[in-house]
């Protein structure tokens, strides 16, 4: 049994994937390792192709959450990468290294987001609002 504060960051996440609209689950996943850790894995695809993928491995360090590592990946029907936000560490003139996000021409300093905020950067993308 996991710990509340993995618990009801995992449900809040499972809450906000159902309220999109025009998209189904190809992949949901929520690996329990320990009672203090946690993987979770998820594909997104919009009707119109487009396909966001969330992985993240995270741990309980005292009462607070802690990322061990993310990708975030979301690209168009063709397979053209719009964005990728992540934390491997190759670009390390990056000032927020080893973050950083891959826009579809380069890759720039960015702090890790939000995997709610970035669920609705896709939402807004793949229905046309951004």
């Amino acid at each position: 049994m996991l710990p509340d504060l993995l618990s009801d960051y995992l449900d809040e996440i499972a809450a906000r994937l159902k309220t999109i609209k025009n998209c189904y689950i190809e992949k949901y996943e929520e690996e329990i390792l320990t009672p203090e850790r946690v993987n979770f894995r998820a594909r997104i695809r919009f009707e119109n192709g487009y396909l966001l993928e969330l992985n993240e491995a995270i741990v309980l360090e005292g009462k607070r959450r802690k990322h061990l590592n993310y990708r975030y990946h979301f690209q168009d029907e063709q397979n053209h990468l719009i964005f990728r936000d992540d934390d491997t560490p190759h670009f390390p003139n990056l000032k927020t290294f080893p973050h950083h996000k891959h826009l579809s021409d380069k890759v720039i300093s960015a702090k890790r987001p939000s995997i709610l905020d970035v669920i609705e950067e896709a939402r807004q993308v793949a229905s046309g609002k951004m």
